[in-house]
Order: structure tokens, then C-alpha cells, then sequence
């Protein structure tokens, strides 16, 4: 669970990352800052040197062996599940009145170009879709129908294009980011 938006916004990054902490510790205390760090490390582009977004967290095949039951698996992925409708519709009501003109759905396309980057180059999902001969329109339905490319992109000095490429980075502790 993630949360990748076009515009970096630091009071959703904290009230996210705060409300997914709590979910967590429900079940273990160490989860959160465990699924957190693999989270950052998995939604991140390296060859651009930034996150797909905010991040969240992320975690694939907890075992037994790790001291995960079944049932302990199940209540937390339940949990965690639970809680994130919730959270996207905050969001949405939150910011479906934001205006935006030409220059925020040109930056919105290049924002759906780094998801296309991620998804075709780092996502484990799509590559083994792929690797298995899985219906081709099916895995790559999840691609934006429209997204945007431009050669060496640099924003507007001190624009929220800017602010947002600085806040997209690993390791942003955002439960007790200070930033605004």
C-alpha cells in the first residue's frame, strides 16, 4: 500500500504514513518501520534517483518462518487493507476542488510517465506477468492511458514541481517530518 500523488502535499504524507503506522502496531510494533524501509526501496526509480511517491508500506510472502501465522498474516492484511479506503477518499474529498490549468496536467503526465518507468522497469509483478506469458492487455492494463516524457526535465525554481521532485526521495521519516 502507497500512495503516489502528483503533488506532494507534507500533511497527507504524514496523516498517511501516521494512520498506516497505526494499523501496523496493532500487530507488531516493528512492522511499520520494517515495511516502510522495504516499501522505500521497492517503489523507488534508481536510474532517476527518486520514489515513485510517497511511499507506504510493502511486504510479500511473510511466513511462518519469520513468526507470521496464518491467522496473524490474515488479521494484518485485513487491517491494512481495511484502512486504506478510507484514506483515499479523504484525500480525493480532500483535494477534488484543488484548480489546476495546462501546467498541472502536463506535470500530471509526467508524473504518469515515472509510474509507466516504474511499472515497466522495477515492478516485480509486471515482470513476471511477462515472464510467464500472462495476457499482455491484462498486466499492462494498469498503465495510464496517457502519460508524458520530456527530455531532462527541470522544474521552475521554488514551484511545486520543485518541492515535490525534493520530497521524492528515500528514507523521509514523514510520521515526524518538520517540513511543510
Amino acid at each position: 500500500i502507497d500512495l503516489t500523488p502528483h503533488y506532494v502535499d507534507v500533511a497527507d504524507a504524514r496523516h498517511f504514513h501516521r494512520e498506516l503506522k497505526k494499523a501496523c502496531d496493532a500487530h507488531h510494533t516493528g512492522y511499520y518501520p520494517r515495511f516502510k524501509q522495504w516499501a522505500d526501496d521497492y517503489f523507488y526509480l534508481k536510474h532517476r534517483e527518486e520514489t515513485r511517491g510517497i511511499g507506504g508500506i510493502f511486504f510479500d510472502r511473510l511466513s511462518e518462518e519469520e513468526g507470521f501465522s496464518k491467522e496473524e498474516r490474515f488479521a494484518f492484511v485485513k487491517e491494512v487493507g481495511e484502512a486504506f479506503a478510507p484514506l483515499y477518499i479523504y484525500y480525493l474529498e480532500k483535494h477534488r476542488d484543488d484548480p489546476y490549468g495546462a501546467e498541472e496536467l502536463a506535470w500530471q503526465k509526467l508524473r504518469r510517465g515515472r509510474y509507466v518507468e516504474f511499472n515497466l522497469v522495477w515492478d516485480k509483478g509486471t515482470k513476471f506477468g511477462l515472464d510467464t506469458g500472462g495476457r499482455t492487455e491484462s498486466i499492462l492494463m494498469s498503465l495510464p492511458p496517457e502519460a508524458r516524457w520530456e527530455y531532462s526535465y527541470i522544474p521552475g525554481e521554488g514551484s511545486l514541481e520543485a518541492r515535490t521532485l525534493s520530497l521524492l526521495r528515500k528514507g523521509i521519516d514523514w510520521i515526524n517530518y518538520k517540513g511543510s
